[in-house]
């Protein structure tokens, strides 16, 4: 009877410290992933993965490498836990600078997307912001793998459109992947499906 007790004492303790041990490098993990220094280097390859190439190059096996038009679909398939998951992916010509639909109605969400190095002026959001307009959409996004100049982020201002630099685009892969953090807030448009099957 003194041995079970002693083996079920022995079982408690050995649970206990590998749940703190476990606790720990999750701890460790999550704060790995919040550096900006983490962040800022995703985004750049993020921009490597979909940037276009002016001229052909080889890489190595164990790089993903994709076209800006796989880019849209990427970033849908991120943003469609905060914007809705009815998707629409317009054609690649002629969009009028709308990349993504997110929901119909009066919930639709409009959103534009760019993979480039340097930061982005206000010239996305005015085109977003138009069509916003046009189509009676309730909110509009840019997102970017760089960044914004402040020029369009004061144009941006009131007009409900979410500007996602390459790090907020990084910090919601992230989560959206591997949920270590409660950083992102989720609020779908619709309760739909979305319109195709790429997976991330």
């Amino acid at each position: 009877m003194d041995y079970l007790i002693i083996l079920i004492l022995l079982g408690f303790i050995f649970f206990q410290w590998k749940k703190g041990k476990d606790s720990r490098q999750s701890e460790i993990y999550k704060k790995y992933l919040s550096t900006e220094e983490f962040k800022r280097t995703l985004a750049f390859g993020i921009y490597q993965r979909f940037c276009k190439e002016n001229e052909e190059k080889s890489y190595s096996s164990i790089f993903l490498k994709n076209n800006p038009i796989d880019f849209e679909y990427f970033i849908a398939e991120i943003l469609k836990h905060k914007y809705g998951e009815s998707i629409f992916i317009t054609k690649s010509s002629g969009d009028f600078g709308v990349d993504v639909e997110h929901g119909i109605g009066e919930g639709k969400v409009l959103g534009q997307v760019k993979c480039y190095k340097d930061d982005i002026g206000y010239e996305p959001i005015a085109l977003i912001h138009s069509n916003m307009v046009k189509q009676n959409a309730s909110k509009g996004y840019v997102v970017t793998t760089s960044n914004f100049t402040e020029n369009a982020r004061s144009y941006a201002d009131g007009l409900n459109i979410d500007l996602i630099t390459g790090t907020d685009l990084v910090e919601m892969w992230l989560n959206y992947n591997n949920p270590v953090s409660e950083t992102i807030t989720i609020n779908t448009v619709n309760d739909q499906t979305n319109h195709f099957g790429t997976s991330i």
